[in-house]
């Protein structure tokens, strides 16, 4: 008789907004709730495949939460699988080790939280002998590798490990509890249950390693459909894993290319379609979309200063799309016209052009927004950095990406000033 669980971790249960450009009441709604919909999209799943445990691999909360309806709402998810008989064994990550919910809410008899100190919980299903191991992080840090203080695995059963770790440090997510991916293979357990990286990933060798990444993206950087495993492990103890989608809105970058579109309603239809191909594509019941029109158009000028337009433009077509909703709106056009043919035609061109070759590309001038910029990033936690680039190629990137825009908007404001007196 097979042995079947549900792997999840960092669920990150009411998490705050983190897009300042969630201004649209219905999108914040949608949003903010999506990863109680997540959670209970889980439950259901657990329900419908009748599995024997729900394996959490720590960060099902979000930091010092103090809501009593955030307790509420779990617990009921939680009596929900209490009654079908099916347990959850849960660790503790960094978020969950600050939050007083943790601490204080009362669970069922079905549902462990492992401790600060490893843990073994032994079960059994038809012939198989199933150890869990467990170990959760005490304090809000654990700079040290966890795997060392795990109990061996026990002989003869089918051992399954569960640890909130950075692995080896991945770009975007502070270092916690390290360890070697070569080391989890070599612990001679079967399957490791891994959570705190926010993208999945599977680490195939001698052991079945998973991270499943989160159930529920929280905003563009954590983009794309997002899932948990379902494992089995068969009576010869083979392991199988599956994904099952749970997220309820999922994140997309859409490019819109406006290269020779000079017309105001061909580009609201070149977005239309853009935004159609990507809600073919997108499995989540919402698409959520950031938008990035680009190319070579001469409505740059107009789509810089009439942006507020577009994006309405745009939000009026993901509504009879339906279940689209626009993120935000980019702009990354090329300059329509070489300095060369700006002196002749466009004085307002010309100066644009003007302020990219001679302030912008002044080292000095770069150099201080460059420091604008770190000191910003150095107030932001590590997980909310990535817009500036993973490396130091990313980060010139960004800033001459900065720069360059600034220029254009600014020229763009301009123009408009100049049509207006004019």
């Amino acid at each position: 008789m097979a042995y079947r669980f549900i792997h999840t971790a960092d669920l990150h249960l009411d998490s705050p907004l983190r897009s300042l450009a969630l201004r649209n009441a219905d999108l914040a709604d949608l949003v903010s709730d999506a990863s109680r919909q997540a959670l209970v999209a889980i439950v259901d799943l657990c329900l419908e495949e009748r599995v024997d445990a729900l394996v959490i691999a720590g960060d099902l909360y979000d930091g010092e939460q103090t809501s009593m309806k955030t307790a509420r709402f779990l617990a009921s998810q939680l009596e929900r699988l209490h009654r079908a008989g099916i347990y959850v064994f849960k660790i503790r990550g960094n978020h969950d080790a600050m939050s007083k919910i943790a601490r204080e809410l009362v669970m069922p008899d079905t549902v462990k939280i492992f401790g600060g100190h490893a843990e073994i919980v032994e079960a059994t299903k038809g012939s198989l002998s199933v150890a869990i191991h467990g170990m959760s992080f005490a304090k809000p840090h654990a700079p040290d590798p966890l795997l060392p203080k795990f109990k061996p695995p026990v002989a003869g059963a089918v051992n399954i490990g569960i640890m909130h770790t950075s692995l080896a440090g991945s770009a975007g997510h502070d270092v916690y509890a390290p360890c070697n991916v070569l080391d989890l293979h070599a612990s001679g357990f079967d399957y490791w249950a891994l959570g705190h990286l926010h993208q999945r990933s599977h680490h195939p060798g001698a052991a079945t390693i998973i991270m499943p990444g989160m159930p529920q993206g929280r905003d563009i950087n954590e983009s794309g459909v997002k899932t948990v495993s379902l494992v089995t492990v068969a009576d010869d103890r083979t392991v199988t894993v599956e994904e099952r989608r749970t997220s309820v809105a999922q994140f997309e970058r859409v490019d819109v290319d406006l290269t020779g579109v000079d017309d105001w309603r061909d580009a609201a239809m070149a977005v239309e379609v853009a935004l159609t191909a990507q809600r073919d594509r997108t499995a989540s019941p919402h698409l959520v979309a950031r938008l990035k029109l680009s190319g070579r158009t001469q409505l740059s000028w107009q789509l810089r200063r009439d942006v507020d337009l577009m994006q309405a433009e745009a939000e009026q077509r993901g509504d009879l799309i339906g279940r689209t909703w626009i993120e935000k709106l980019e702009l990354a056009f090329e300059a329509p016209l070489t300095l060369a043919d700006a002196s002749a035609a466009d004085p307002v061109v010309g100066l644009a052009a003007l302020m990219r070759d001679e302030v912008i590309g002044r080292s000095g001038f770069r150099d201080d927004i460059r420091e604008v910029v770190r000191d910003l990033l150095a107030d932001l936690p590590a997980e909310s950095r990535a817009f500036a680039g993973h490396d130091e190629a990313g980060f010139e990137r960004f800033i001459d990406n900065l720069l360059a825009n600034g220029a254009e908007d600014i020229a763009a404001r301009m123009k408009a000033a100049d049509r207006v007196e004019s």
